[in-house]
């Protein structure tokens, strides 16, 4: 479809992109390819005015010659020619941060896809967005293409929340898909994905689920209308994943996922980023590949499931495109749920409080009294055995045991595991996976 830039009218709202990588290209080709139909939408024209990135030659699949082109990103946040900045670099500080403040403080309003940035940052630019009367929105910085930020602000606004879980990382669940699939370890998968472009070539910020963090402390300031200090978070990622844990877990009927959640509980709010068994019968467990999904529970609807893709060019651009569209219709409202000064700091739950079902595995001598030992341990913490899997038993050689717990808490499970790690017969530290029945 052939892309022209539209007549510029004085109720036309004029956009400028700084970033000009996947996302940025198909939010221009967006903006120009679909330009009657958002007008339509909008209920007035949207230009893109002027864009901001590295190279100008580079080959974007979109003629942007006739938009103002500038190598300083902040030049858009003081054109007079531009209404709304659309901030696509990435990075919670530097230069997008410095944009971003600079376009609100200058009365622009803000479109961004950048997590980082808002969930260290957000409180502080929604604060200046307010006080300047414009808006700021971050729809895509959650779970790419899936509408999950307007959902909770505006389709479920009669709601008071209780959860909000799911898988927020299309990398890790990719990984772990094609590990129990193909039956192949986490490094070999890692190395496939990067290959084929599914994972970053430093991809601590996916599988130590520091990105996940990032969208689960968003989506929790936005369903409980509360402070989220990053540093309140337990994170966990995949490393630590075998293909013997994954196998284990089908064998169980559950699979590996890992995920965000955000739930009120006796002692606070929990925080918790972390891989866990799922049983089948959950629909979060049949999201697979680079797929994201959100699950919700509140008090007036009940329960909510949403699916899509969570990255990518068309999904994320979609979504700043909704964004845009939002504020040419004046649909403006708070970043969260309430205006930043309104928002409440609710207390944190520790991990240590943490209620729940454990896969663990040991590995072990095959000798008498082993397993009563480790009985032995879970009793005096007060932790039931709900099943047992024990195979290849071979007197005086290593022996797998496989055990799942009924509900317990973290504390005294941490408790037992450094009692059970230190007894003769085993072999090397116990691993353990949380049960999670979404």
């Amino acid at each position: 479809m052939p892309s022209h830039p539209p007549i510029i009218t004085p109720m036309t709202l004029k956009i400028g992109i700084a970033g000009l990588g996947t996302v940025g290209a198909g939010v221009a080709m967006i903006l120009r390819q679909k330009a009657a139909l958002l007008a339509e939408r909008a209920g007035k024209p949207i230009a893109l005015k002027a864009v901001s990135a590295r190279s100008q030659k580079k080959d974007r699949g979109i003629n942007l010659s006739t938009v103002q082109w500038s190598k300083d990103p902040l030049e858009l946040a003081k054109s007079k020619d531009v209404d709304v900045v659309v901030e696509l670099i990435g990075g919670a500080d530097g230069v997008a941060y410095d944009l971003v403040k600079t376009a609100l403080t200058n009365g622009k309003h803000v479109v961004t896809a950048n997590k980082a940035l808002i969930a260290k940052h957000g409180i502080e630019l929604a604060k200046i967005a307010e006080k300047k009367n414009v808006s700021l929105k971050c729809e895509a910085a959650v779970a790419g293409g899936i509408p999950i930020l307007k959902t909770l602000k505006e389709g479920l606004a009669g709601n008071q929340f209780t959860r909000v879980a799911g898988i927020l990382n299309g990398t890790c669940n990719y990984i772990l898909t094609v590990m129990e699939k193909d039956g192949y370890d986490f490094d070999f998968v890692l190395n496939e994905a990067q290959r084929l472009g599914y994972a970053e070539a430093d991809p601590a910020f996916d599988i130590d689920g520091v990105d996940a963090a990032h969208k689960l402390a968003i989506l929790a300031a936005m369903a409980f209308s509360t402070k989220v200090d990053m540093k309140s978070l337990h994170i966990e990622g995949i490393r630590h994943i075998t293909a013997t844990d994954i196998n284990y877990a089908a064998e169980l009927g559950m699979r590996i996922k890992l995920l965000g959640i955000a739930q009120l509980a006796e002692g606070g709010l929990e925080l918790r980023v972390h891989p866990a068994l799922v049983p089948l019968h959950s629909p979060i467990s049949r999201v697979d590949g680079v797929l994201n999904a959100l699950e919700m529970q509140c008090d007036a609807l009940g329960g909510l499931f949403m699916e899509g893709p969570g990255a990518g060019r068309g999904a994320t651009a979609s979504a700043v495109v909704a964004d845009i569209v939002d504020i040419a219709a004046e649909r403006g409202g708070t970043l969260y749920n309430v205006s930043a000064s309104a928002l409440k700091t609710l207390p944190v739950s520790p991990m240590k409080k943490h209620c729940g079902a454990y896969y663990i595995r040991l590995t072990v001598l095959d000798k008498p009294g082993v397993l009563a030992d480790v009985s032995a341990i879970f009793r005096a913490k007060k932790i039931s055995i709900a099943s047992l899997i024990q195979k290849n038993r071979e007197p005086n050689k290593p022996v797998e045991i496989v055990l799942t717990t009924h509900e317990t808490n973290e504390a005294s499970m941490m408790e037992a595991l450094k009692k059970v790690a230190v007894l003769g017969q085993i072999i090397s530290p116990p691993r353990f996976i949380r049960i999670e029945t979404l």
